[in-house]
């Protein structure tokens, strides 16, 4: 027979108040869970490439922005917070249950001075501009690039194309600059200025093929070696301005010699 009407009203009303109850259990089960002190974080472990950073520093720079306990911390929040610090390219953080973090850090490799010497900045070996303590590099071993911070990318391949190219004539590149107007500016190891122009990497390694094939030619017409070069201006059409050092083009009562 089936059941009265009252009677499956009231189980289904026992059924329901059942469910609402064990929800509340898990409810306030979990809420107990995911706030006891068991799984508050205790200790991160840091792993990978750290020379430049110390437990100190990390702790001073990360532990303050971390919210939350081994369940509700926000992983990426905390991976942001780890690659604001200062030298740190690249964090990936994971969990180790139940109250514990591991972070594997990779750093910044400098390649490169960047910018003007009153700023703290770099390039690193993928072209990044960074900011970091250029005191922590040794800075004669790098060169100095200059330009755009969104143009690091191209600075970085200019230098490493023609850097060979001024091996060749047994000097190296000091400082490369793109300047603002879009023109390529080179201070040698020597403190020698070229101004290039502008161009491709194509252009500027005929220009500079064409100027280090007729330089010796030139300067011992002056008794002099290529090592006299003072600076060169290659952005002319059909030659280039040069000066040497010691070579002077006027006399002493003002008319040129040559």
């Amino acid at each position: 027979m089936p059941l009265p009407l009252d009677v499956r009203l009231m189980n289904m009303a026992a059924a329901s108040l059942l469910a609402v109850f064990v929800l509340l259990l898990l409810g306030g089960g979990a809420w107990w869970l995911l706030r006891h002190p068991l799984f508050a974080i205790q200790a991160i472990t840091v792993q990978g490439e750290v020379t430049r950073n110390n437990a100190i520093t990390l702790r001073a720079n990360v532990v303050p922005q971390l919210q939350g306990n081994f369940f509700t911390m926000d992983l990426n929040r905390t991976k942001e917070a780890f690659e604001a610090v200062p030298w740190v390219r690249g964090a990936v953080v994971h969990r180790d249950f139940p109250n514990r973090l591991r972070t594997v850090l990779v750093e910044h490799e400098p390649m490169a001075l960047w910018g003007d010497e009153s700023a703290n900045k770099m390039v690193n070996q993928q072209s990044r501009v960074f900011e970091a303590n250029v005191e922590d590099v040794d800075i004669d071993k790098l060169p100095r690039l200059k330009g755009p911070d969104a143009q690091s990318a191209a600075v970085v391949q200019m230098y490493r194309h023609l850097l060979p190219i001024f091996e060749t004539m047994d000097m190296g590149i000091d400082q490369l600059e793109l300047t603002p107007r879009g023109s390529w500016r080179v201070l040698t190891d020597r403190g020698a200025l070229l101004e290039l122009g502008r161009g491709t990497e194509a252009e500027m390694t005929a220009q500079l093929q064409v100027f280090f094939k007729t330089l010796s030619q030139v300067t011992a017409r002056y008794g002099r070696t290529p090592t006299a070069l003072a600076g060169a201006d290659l952005r002319h059409k059909d030659g280039y301005a040069l000066r040497l050092r010691g070579v002077t083009t006027l006399d002493t009562d003002g008319k040129k010699k040559l």
